[in-house]
């Protein structure tokens, strides 16, 4: 079983930056991949970003230039750093690892003011 806790939601204004952080339970050095997803109210949840065990990242279009994902295996945790942030970036963000299962953290919340 893996427990993932995500830390640094919060509220900045249209422009700003935040970083997420998402700490594993246990190592993540053997982790498939982990990643970033996001949901909006009332929409599905989406990928942000992912970044597989050797360190090739992918993002969704809408973040490219934006956000930077990243991982610090001594640490077990997996970053999101986000600049330019807009009104649409607002949504709850998930932390998730794929080793044999997918695991999911609780999500913290990003809102960004216009």
């Amino acid at each position: 079983q893996v427990q993932l806790v995500e830390s640094g939601g919060g509220l900045v204004q249209a422009g700003g930056s935040l970083r997420l952080s998402c700490a594993a339970s246990i190592s993540i050095f053997g982790f498939n991949a982990m990643g970033w997803y996001r949901q909006a109210s009332g929409k599905q949840r989406e990928l942000v970003a992912t970044i597989t065990s050797g360190g090739q990242a992918n993002y969704a279009d809408s973040v490219k230039g934006r956000f930077t994902i990243s991982r610090d295996n001594a640490k077990n945790t997996v970053y999101l750093q986000m600049n330019s942030l807009k009104p649409e970036d607002t949504a709850v963000y998930y932390c998730n690892a794929e080793v044999i299962f997918v695991y999911w953290g609780q999500g913290t919340q990003v809102t960004v003011s216009s």
